[in-house]
Parts: C-alpha cells; sequence; structure tokens
C-alpha cells in the first residue's frame, strides 16, 4: 500500500535536508525527474510504504520527518538495481543508506519490519566489530532476544549446529581488536559532523 504525498506540507523551507542528503550520499537528488524507473525495477517495491522515486520525491521536498519514519529506506535490499536503471544516474541504493544513517542518528523510532531490519543492522555490525568477522550463531540468538522471538530459528539452528555448519563460539580475526578501533573511529567521526 502507498501513502500519498500532500504537497501543502513540504512548503517549509528545508533546503537544509535536501542539500545535506545531497552531500552526505554523493548523489545529485534534484535530478530525479520522477520517471519511475527504479520503482518498476526494484523487486521489494510491493513491500514499501513509499515506492522507491516516491523516497526520493519525499527528499526533493524536503520532508524530512516522513522520510525518514518510512518503512521503505528501511526495507531497501541496497541491490542497486534502481540505480542501474536511473536515467539520471541517481545512486538511489547510496540514497537509501544515508537515509537510514540520519533516522539511526536522529534516534527515530521505528515499527513492525523496519525495527527489525534495523535491530539485523545492528546486531550484524555488533558481531563483526566484537569479532572481526560475523559470528552467525550470537548474530542470531541477539536478534531473536531483541525482537522477542527467542525460539524463531531454534530447529534451523540446532540442524545447522549438529551438521557443523555453525560453530557454538565464535571464531575472531587475529586483528579483531583494530575491527572494533576502526569502529571506534567512525563513531567519533561521525559525532564530529553532527
Amino acid at each position: 500500500m502507498t501513502v500519498a504525498i500532500n504537497l501543502t506540507d513540504s512548503l517549509d523551507d528545508n533546503s537544509n535536508f535536501i542539500n545535506y542528503v545531497s552531500k552526505e550520499s554523493g548523489q545529485p537528488v534534484e535530478q530525479c525527474y520522477q520517471c519511475g524507473k527504479c520503482t518498476a525495477g526494484c523487486p521489494l517495491a510491493f513491500t514499501m510504504d513509499y515506492p522507491p522515486h516516491r523516497v526520493l520525491r519525499l527528499v526533493q521536498l524536503g520532508l524530512q520527518e516522513r522520510v525518514l519514519q518510512s518503512q521503505a529506506i528501511w526495507l531497501c535490499a541496497g541491490c542497486n538495481t534502481c540505480t542501474s536503471r536511473c536515467p539520471r544516474n541517481v545512486d538511489l541504493a547510496r540514497v537509501m543508506d544515508c537515509l537510514r544513517g540520519l533516522a539511526k542518528r536522529d534516534g527515530i523510532l521505528l515499527e513492525g519490519r523496519a525495527r527489525d531490519v534495523a535491530i539485523f543492522y545492528d546486531c550484524f555490525l555488533n558481531t563483526v566489530k566484537d569479532n572481526g568477522k560475523l559470528y552467525e550463531l550470537g548474530m542470531m540468538l541477539n536478534y531473536n532476544l531483541k525482537t522477542r522471538q527467542i525460539f524463531k530459528n531454534a530447529d534451523t539452528g540446532l540442524a545447522m549446529f549438529t551438521k557443523n555448519k555453525v560453530k557454538l563460539l565464535p571464531a575472531r580475526t587475529q586483528n579483531h581488536r583494530d575491527i572494533g578501533l576502526i569502529f571506534e573511529r567512525i563513531r567519533k567521526l561521525e559525532g564530529n559532523a553532527r
């Protein structure tokens, strides 16, 4: 189900938001002329509250709150189909990444599937930060706890464990602490950019 965009909501001069998204994503968001090719090729457009071209239109209109609270920015798989189809060479996948970062930075409270996707991202990045690489079992246990679905994948996890596909303890990279330091440097840089 798509939601209509009320153009009168956009008249509160929010050019700072448009400029910020353009600069942070490195994409000329103002060049999109709403042809809809991104949406036509998007394999997940049917799941989104705003299809990809409308997300970009929300940015163009400066509707920061609406776009940052949308499910669409979290449901984007980053497959770059939209990017490859765009006649104006706007990398919409990068814009979506930028918008997710802004929503996270601003502490936007998410609901439904978007909340679960955001939790998944956090769990994934935390296990990489702690171990230097992905620790599947720890990530999924953490994800299931945070989404309050503790036994959701228990049968699959047990089958994978008995076939030695998933390790009980994490295997860390030799320089896993360096990976953690990279995350800390990024956090400091992002903090100074605000």
